[in-house]
């Protein structure tokens, strides 16, 4: 990923793999915002004691730093399931209930998502121009979040796996993120090789730790996309909390980070 520091403090990254494609990614860091500690700067939730008016200004400072229009964002109420909400010029401004992940062909409509710890997933279709995002913690990945936003972009799109680009955002990694034994018992059952995703470090009894970017990666190309054109981030947020927020690193006092995706509008390809 690229770092961008943005002229008015923003800074976000952006995915290398999505340089010369028709479509655009920031991943929002929690610096050039407003809100004070323990939200410490750019926070987009109101859920965790931050004042509604300190985020509507992060989100204005964002949507600036991205040269968009905050009031046509579309979020989505989300709830850690495989919900997945097609959405189009119409829902510019709206907050899709019940689910995790937005798809769209609609050129120019901003989708956005919050994270602090849980994985942003992003796919591209090559061939139809169509765009999905995705929130996927780790109910949202054993249950397969990942391929339900690319079977709706398939029902939607006519997307093809095999001709997409994929992009795996900054979250918690394989080395901070130990689970219990009811994580651990739902991974084996869905996910292609569970063995691969759970590291025992310290011993058969003791609690695993569990890859999400592994799990991910294993679903996508389970599900026949190239593991070539699956860009993994690689930034474990619970150990970069001076650039994001970390649910598990924080002990839950902290913000919420954004990823933001557009389809790039005709005029500007």
């Amino acid at each position: 990923m690229q770092r961008v520091s943005h002229t008015n403090g923003v800074i976000t990254y952006t995915f290398d793999s999505l340089a010369d494609l028709p479509v655009r990614a920031h991943v929002s860091t929690r610096h050039g915002g407003v809100s004070p500690e323990p939200w410490r700067s750019l926070n987009f939730s109101v859920l965790r004691g931050d004042t509604p008016e300190r985020v509507r200004e992060n989100r204005q400072r964002l949507a600036s730093a991205l040269d968009l229009d905050a009031a046509t964002f579309v979020h989505c109420r989300q709830v850690h399931g495989t919900g997945i909400a097609k959405v189009d010029r119409d829902s510019a401004g709206q907050v899709m209930d019940g689910c995790d992940g937005l798809i769209t062909d609609t050129p120019g409509l901003p989708l956005s998502l919050v994270f602090a710890d849980c994985v942003p997933l992003l796919i591209y279709d090559l061939v139809h121009d169509a765009l999905g995002v995705c929130h996927a913690g780790w109910r949202g990945t054993v249950n397969g979040a990942a391929t339900a936003t690319l079977w709706a972009m398939q029902a939607a799109y006519d997307t093809n796996p095999a001709q997409v680009q994929v992009c795996i955002g900054p979250s918690i990694g394989p080395q901070s993120y130990e689970v219990g034994p009811e994580v651990a018992a739902l991974a084996a059952l869905h996910l292609p090789d569970p063995e691969a995703t759970l590291d025992y470090a310290n011993g058969v009894d003791a609690n695993p730790f569990f890859d999400l970017w592994q799990a991910n990666v294993q679903l996508f190309a389970a599900a026949g996309v190239p593991v070539d054109r699956i860009e993994v981030a690689g930034i474990d947020t619970a150990q970069t909390t001076t650039d994001f927020f970390s649910h598990r690193a924080e002990r839950g006092r902290c913000g919420l980070f954004s990823m933001v995706a557009w389809l790039e509008e005709m005029g500007r390809r």
